[in-house]
């Protein structure tokens, strides 16, 4: 391999390549990531990001509009029309964040303050920018747009429409507080995006990870409730005492032991399906003087693309009748209160092919595939449609001044990987979206 990023493509989309390659700067992808995070996003609320974006790519030639779901959420898209003979490919990137940046909301749960990279203002140090997704999900996403903007302003020859999309409602959370909807997340965004409409023969989506893949777990969450008795502690040891809160804490115990179990189970191919305890919901905070009836445990439970819902669901129940069998007259039960199934697109597809040939020429070797993930994207909503789709992204910053926490990884990246991301982007949708349908038929 030459090393110059554009081995395997012919002649002209060699040339167009370059043409597009030529508009991407560092400066311009800083000045995009730091718009990005300056304008808070947190789930339910991404309208004003939405716009922003849609301003930006309108700008940049794109035919681009928002998309609203209500008054506060939107996406936002464009779209790069081609001559109608060729297939259609979306460049997607979620754009809400997993916390909002706010005192009020996330402490104590994110740590015992919030830090300068947990708010949504950008911060340059160098090669890294700070502040509250700017990784993941928005530095992605500044890459999707930087990647729409340099093929529009190379004014390459296209035969398939590029969409670039920009879902809300992309993390794995429901309703925060003062939502009118409890489906605000979940891939909300990617979901109504389709169903009006914006549809692609395939898709690329823009997610953490160095590596081009193709499937991905799903997940299910269940509410695990522990019943106990309603007691006063003065009467403490004068009735039936059952505190559900305690029993509860049994639960969990015996519930992270079964996770490793279930994780060890279901590895296989590039997954390896993880589940948590999530959160404890029980008794009335300001009264610390009786115990709850009942105590209330969320689980996330991570599934692949060849375990059904249902499947979880029944192999839950059974871990569930094990604690049972383990702790002699607990009250507990469970029940399935989301699912979304894991997914897989043909690694032969032709999406995947071109991918992973944009990857290796960029790096000089053979793609390497990365194993053992248990994130979940909106590529589950891509694929579950139909749509084939890969996913890429960048690295984890691991050279940066300050130690990389779970945080700081969502909220610190590197202008030099999304440089290299960018120009994924570009030669994996040039090698698809100027070529026609017949080649891609022959090329199968």
């Amino acid at each position: 391999m030459s090393g110059d990023g554009l081995d395997g493509l012919d002649t002209h989309r060699r040339a167009w390549t370059e043409d597009a390659w030529r508009h991407i700067t560092g400066d311009r992808l800083r000045d995009l990531i730091t718009g990005l995070v300056d304008i808070s996003s947190p789930t339910g609320d991404e309208a004003p990001l939405a716009a922003h974006i849609a301003d930006t790519l309108k700008t940049s030639g794109c035919h681009a509009r928002v998309q609203p779901l209500d008054d506060r959420q939107a996406n936002a898209w464009a779209r790069l029309p081609g001559d109608g003979t060729g297939p259609d490919l979306m460049l997607y990137a979620p754009v809400d964040t997993l916390t909002v940046g706010e005192e009020s909301e996330d402490l104590p749960w994110i740590g015992p303050e919030l830090r300068d990279d947990m708010r949504p203002r950008a911060t340059v140090q160098g090669d890294l920018v700070t502040g509250l997704g700017a990784s993941n999900p928005k530095g992605h996403a500044a890459c999707v747009m930087m990647a729409a903007e340099a093929i529009a302003r190379a004014g390459i020859p296209l035969t398939g429409d590029l969409v670039a999309a920009f879902g809300a409602g992309g993390m794995p959370t429901n309703a925060r507080p003062g939502s009118a909807r409890l489906n605000t997340g979940q891939g909300v965004g990617c979901s109504f995006l389709l169903e009006q409409g914006v549809w692609t023969d395939y898709a690329v989506i823009a997610k953490p990870g160095w590596t081009v893949s193709w499937d991905e777990v799903g997940l299910v969450w269940f509410e695990v409730t522990v019943r106990g008795t309603h007691t006063y502690v003065g009467s403490r040891h004068r009735l039936p005492y059952d505190n559900a809160i305690a029993r509860a804490g049994e639960v969990v115990q015996h519930l992270e032991e079964w996770f490793a179990e279930y994780a060890e189970r279901h590895t296989g191919g590039t997954v390896a399906p993880q589940g948590i305890v999530s959160s404890v919901r029980g008794g009335w905070p300001r009264m610390a003087a009786v115990t709850p009836a009942a105590c209330t445990l969320k689980v996330d439970l991570r599934i692949g693309p060849d375990t059904t819902p249902m499947e979880a669901k029944r192999e839950f129940a059974a871990a569930i009748d094990a604690v049972r069998e383990k702790l002699p007259g607990i009250d507990v039960s469970t029940e399935m209160i989301l699912a979304i199934p894991g997914t897989r697109t043909d690694p032969e597809s032709f999406i995947c092919r071109t991918a992973k040939a944009s990857w290796a020429a960029l790096e000089g070797r053979q793609h390497e595939v990365i194993a053992g993930n248990s994130g979940a994207t909106d590529a589950n909503i891509l694929r579950g449609r139909g749509i084939p789709t890969v996913r890429v992204g960048m690295p984890k910053v691991a050279d940066a001044p300050f130690e990389i926490d779970f945080a700081r990884g969502m909220n610190t990246v590197s202008v030099r990987a999304m440089e290299k991301l960018t120009r994924h982007l570009v030669r994996t949708a040039v090698d698809t979206v100027t070529r026609t349908r017949a080649e891609l038929e022959e090329a199968v």
